[in-house]
């Protein structure tokens, strides 16, 4: 197995390098207790301007037709200079629609997802159908040329500045779980949507999105009536490389080995045995990253790589954090330290994009053909 990159690749990242230049230090990665939304927006622009949002598109839908390895290294960069998260926009969204939208839908938004001046949350978990998403119980019932939706999406990140809502809803039965869902883009200015913070441990934001009586036209509906679960699982698979860039990993463990060496405590032979062990597996999780990266370039299946990897990594993370808590002095009690905030920010990381627990269930059902 090949886990180099090539010459025109590594050309690519030294583009990303200096053009983070400009945005080191902005933190839009993580939000640390403020609304970080401008400042990302302005990165999302930026990275539009220069047709890094559509790296990977077709060229026929304005995009670069690129490798998926250039998305891989544009988020990686991006994720170790804490600059900004993979917009759901120009990848899920953008995705769906070039293989369920109509042309209608792809004239009306993919050159703003491709500028970045559009900007996308998704509404699929709810308060009781966190990573379960065939329980999904916020209805939409046809009336006419418009659907009139009913419920309310839960944890959804950045709905509080988002122009729309990428919309899971039931439009059949409610026990014909993944046979009878639908996908609706909705205006989240459209009357009867609210929006309301949820606050987070790491002093963040997530939202509860509120529908009551929306209507939304039917020409808003991706893909057919009742086949939303297939519009939703095949953009999920062509964007799972994305989804946990590994180098935040190593970002990770440098910051904490920076605090130790603050501390006074680097040079303890059991600091030393801890902080190496933890470095071998940052080179793990990178090499599970790079291995699900050639899955997804081959085409081949990756919803098993992609669980373990995310399973790997979101573990890692809260092991590196909570050596900087164990051994980090005064840095580990002081609240709003790096220290003490990385430990609270990872406890979200095996939460969001499905669960640890999801994914070692997708992992016993898939690869071992385990049964409940």
């Amino acid at each position: 197995m090949d886990f180099g990159f090539t010459r025109e690749e590594e050309a690519f990242r030294a583009e990303v390098l200096e053009f983070l230049t400009e945005f080191r230090g902005m933190n839009g990665y993580f939000h640390r207790g403020t609304d970080t939304a401008y400042g990302v927006r302005q990165v999302y622009r930026a990275l539009g301007e220069r047709g890094w949002l559509s790296l990977s598109w077709p060229e026929e839908f304005g995009g670069g037709g690129l490798s998926p390895a250039y998305e891989f290294i544009l988020w990686d960069e991006l994720a170790y200079a804490r600059a900004a998260r993979p917009p759901m926009g120009p990848g899920l969204v953008a995705k769906a629609l070039m293989s369920h939208g109509t042309d209608e839908q792809r004239n009306r938004f993919l050159a703003g997802l491709r500028r970045g001046r559009i900007n996308f949350c998704l509404g699929y978990s709810e308060p009781d159908a966190g990573s379960d998403l065939a329980s999904v119980r916020t209805r939409a019932r046809r009336d006419g040329r418009k659907y009139v939706v009913d419920g309310a999406k839960c944890w959804t990140s950045n709905a509080h500045w988002s122009d729309y809502i990428w919309l899971l809803c039931r439009t059949g039965a409610q026990d014909s779980r993944s046979r009878g869902l639908s996908v609706l883009i909705v205006p989240l200015d459209t009357p009867g949507v609210s929006v309301s913070p949820i606050p987070t441990l790491d002093g963040g934001r997530l939202n509860e999105v509120r529908f009551d009586g929306v209507r939304v036209p039917a020409a808003n509906r991706v893909g057919a009536q009742d086949q939303g679960w297939q519009v939703v699982s095949s953009a999920l698979a062509v964007e799972r490389h994305v989804q946990f860039p590994p180098k935040r990993l190593r970002r990770d463990l440098h910051d904490v080995l920076a605090a130790l060496e603050d501390a006074g405590v680097a040079g303890d032979p059991v600091v030393r045995r801890r902080m190496g062990q933890l470095a071998v597996r940052v080179t793990e999780v990178e090499a599970l990253g790079l291995a699900l990266l050639g899955e997804v370039i081959s085409g081949a299946p990756s919803a098993v790589p992609a669980a373990y990897h995310k399973l790997a990594g979101t573990t890692l993370a809260q092991d590196i954090a909570h050596a900087g808590l164990e051994f980090g002095a005064q840095q580990a009690l002081a609240v709003g330290t790096d220290t003490e905030f990385l430990w609270r920010q990872t406890i979200l990381e095996t939460i969001g994009g499905g669960t640890s627990e999801v994914m070692r269930g997708l992992i016993a059902r898939q690869e071992f053909g385990l049964r409940a």
